[in-house]
């Protein structure tokens, strides 16, 4: 009955329910445990003006990019069985230091800034390698049946989330905050091993099976970095997250400020809630609506859905910058990219490579995302700050990217049909072949 219920509402196959399940269950313990950090995160920044969170997100840039170097590095030389528990197992001990340094270290402004930027890091990064994770793990016809419903699963990670620091901030403490998220970081791991042995075994993937145990990528450690600057499609999907860090960074900032009259438990709290309406939404579209509006629309117009929502959305907070239309606009734009946009992007690296994948990807999703947050971070405060623009003028410019944004998405969609077109009749795609070649 289960089966039958999943197949009605997700297209779940019955050889795909157990992959899906637990894959479904790995991206829901990652986003409980970063949600149980982000409220935390995001309450520090209010105490802070424009211009030391933009010297933050700079430092942030250029940390992620040593970091997804590293990775690189690791990537090429670590066996494929390792390399993705080893990812959350380093995390999770990274946060419990900083619950240690909490009761050792006396400068508290210190602890919070290098939390702050640390916790960015890892916002993008555990996403990056789970989805490289899933591209690998399922084949194109999976991915666009199940990755909906899987983004499901850290939808519902990011309900449960927010609802720990909303009622416990003021009674746990933000030191038992972070030390929870680190034990529960370490959950994924075992998943991830379970994940690898099924892949073959009820999958049916034989064309992507490796023998992970022995199998270590190789090649040059910083091909990713070289690969993104010359691959077309590679380099259209940084631009489309580009221009969307642009837009979210636009967002953060006037919600940082409207904010900063508050306590900081009184912005965990509200933080708090906010994440939780967004994704009480967003599980429910992502598990009941993601993969046919994909089907429905195509891939062109998904992608570019969520940009022209935001062009009138951020044009409204700037004539009415007021908390409930931050509200509004943050529930538009979150709901919409963790639904929506986001599993729709993740289709597009089906139709790539492995290195492309695990050497790439994150250079697109930790790098380009955090450069263009440090970029936008300095073009907001020097239009505030410096040149002394009002909300209504920023808002205008905000309008434009999004619109630029939007005609990114349908020119990634006409991409992505193209290289499907080229899929041979076995149903495999050339491209990976001869990159391997």
């Amino acid at each position: 009955m289960v089966k039958k219920a999943l197949g009605w509402f997700s297209e779940i196959e019955n050889h795909e329910v157990k992959a899906t399940a637990l894959s479904f269950l790995f991206a829901f313990i990652l986003m409980l445990s970063y949600y149980i950090l982000r409220p935390v995160r995001d309450a520090m920044a209010s105490d802070w003006s424009d211009a030391e969170v933009s010297q933050l997100w700079t430092m942030n840039f250029f940390i992620s990019a040593a970091v997804v170097a590293i990775y690189g590095v690791i990537v090429s030389k670590v066996r494929f069985q390792r390399l993705v528990p080893g990812v959350y197992a380093f995390f999770a001990m990274s946060f419990i230091l900083f619950y240690l340094s909490m009761w050792t270290i006396s400068d508290a402004v210190i602890i919070d800034k290098a939390f702050y930027v640390w916790l960015s890091v890892f916002a993008m990064f555990h996403l990056s390698v789970f989805w490289s994770f899933m591209s690998d793990l399922f084949n194109k016809d999976q991915a666009r049946r199940l990755f909906a419903t899987i983004a499901a699963g850290a939808s519902a990670g990011a309900l449960i989330g927010p609802m720990i620091p909303t009622f416990l901030a003021g009674v746990s403490g933000i030191d038992n905050l972070i030390l929870t998220a680190s034990i529960i970081l370490l959950l994924p791991i075992p998943l991830a091993i379970k994940l690898t042995r099924i892949k073959k075994s009820e999958l049916h993937n034989d064309d992507q099976v490796i023998d992970s145990g022995k199998f270590i990528l190789g090649g040059n450690p910083f091909a990713g970095f070289k690969t993104f600057v010359t691959d077309p499609y590679l380099l259209a999907i940084g631009a489309f997250i580009l221009l969307y860090t642009m837009i979210s960074s636009f967002v953060y900032f006037e919600q940082k400020n409207l904010l900063a009259a508050y306590d900081r438990a009184t912005r965990t709290q509200i933080l708090g809630s906010i994440d939780w309406i967004v994704n009480v939404l967003t599980f429910g579209i992502a598990f009941f609506a993601t993969s046919r509006i994909v089907k429905k629309l195509g891939m062109g117009l998904t992608l570019a859905l969520l940009p022209l929502i935001m062009s009138v959305a951020v044009l409204l907070l700037a004539f009415a910058p007021i908390v409930v239309i931050l509200l509004v606009v943050q529930v538009l734009r979150r709901s919409g990219n963790y639904a929506v946009t986001r599993p729709a992007r993740e289709m597009l690296f089906t139709e790539v490579s492995k290195e492309k994948r695990f050497k790439t990807k994150p250079v697109i999703d930790v790098v380009v995302y955090r450069g263009g947050d440090s970029l936008t971070a300095w073009i907001f405060t020097g239009l505030t700050e410096g040149i002394g623009l009002g909300l209504a003028a920023v808002g205008v410019i905000g309008a434009g990217i999004a619109a630029v944004w939007a005609c990114v998405g349908l020119y990634l969609g006409g991409k992505y049909n193209n290289i499907q077109e080229e899929i041979d009749p076995k149903g495999e795609n050339i491209e990976p072949i001869r990159q391997s070649v």
